[in-house]
This record gives C-alpha cells, structure tokens and sequence, in this order.
C-alpha cells in the first residue's frame, strides 16, 4: 500500500511559482542538463517543507536513449531531482554558501514509471537540518499518483 503524501498536497496552488528555475540555479551551483528543476510551487521554511516541480517532456536529453521507443525517466534523475529540491529547502531554512553533496539515501521505492508529457511534483519535508548534515523525506507526484519515495540524505560542506 503506498503511503500517504507527506503534507496536504491538495492545499497547495499549483499554479504558483514562487522560486523561477533562474532562481533555483542561483541557489544550487548545477549546469547544463543537470538543471532539472522547472520551479517551485510552495516553500514553508518554518514547516520546512517544499513543493518543486519539473516538467518531463519529448526534447529532454535522457529520452532517445532510456528505453528506446517507450521513454521512462530514469530513476536516478528523479532522485536528483528530489536532492536538488531537498537542497533548495535547506538553503532556505539555513541560508549560506556552504556545498550540499548528496550524501545517501534510504527506503526507496518507485511506484510507477514516469513518461514525457507530464509535471512531476517533488514533494520535500525536511527532518533535520542542521550545520553538517540534512535529512528530507521525499516524494514523487504525477497526476495526483504517488510515484516514488524516499529518505534523502546531503552532507554540508563549507
């Protein structure tokens, strides 16, 4: 059975950004294809939580060669991507120029494939955030469908 989403995800306005992909690549120090995100929807740093999106389309760089002929985005993009929404957050709650290396992740599962033509929502709901180390629950939402979860784990350099 899949678990529940980790906030009220039907409260949240979905058409809002409120941080632009500009604004994330200001924050994260990614290039080129790695500038996975498209936005954020919602950030609360006092309840640390966050909701990113990216959109999944035809034209991104993965699909000719990931399954040719039936496109999947692979896994380790979506991890990526629930990473640099994780590292938006606690950039947020704890500002500062300090490097977040992803640092491990626990108890994930993927729940569907996900296909070009859709808005993949990252839900992000930080545990600890601290000087060193930062610990988000994480999830994938496409279509009102958990796809994926997981523990996500950045370590903090200066």
């Amino acid at each position: 059975m899949a678990a529940p989403l980790l906030f009220d995800f039907s409260s949240i306005d979905l058409s809002t950004t409120c941080i632009n992909r500009a604004g994330i690549y200001k924050i994260l120090p990614h290039a080129h294809e790695f500038r996975l995100l498209g936005g954020v929807c919602m950030i609360d740093a006092s309840r640390r939580q966050i909701v990113a999106y990216a959109d999944i389309t035809e034209g991104d760089w993965w699909v000719r060669a990931h399954v040719p002929g039936r496109a999947i985005l692979p896994g380790v993009l979506i991890l990526e991507m629930a990473a640099q929404t994780s590292a938006v957050l606690a950039k947020t709650v704890q500002p500062g120029d300090e490097f977040i290396a992803f640092g491990g992740i626990k108890d994930c599962k993927f729940r569907q494939s996900v296909a070009p033509g859709v808005r993949l929502y990252l839900l992000g709901s930080g545990r600890e955030i601290r000087n060193r180390r930062i610990v988000c629950l994480t999830q994938g939402v496409v279509d009102g469908r958990l796809v994926f979860e997981a523990e996500i784990t950045g370590m903090i350099f200066s």
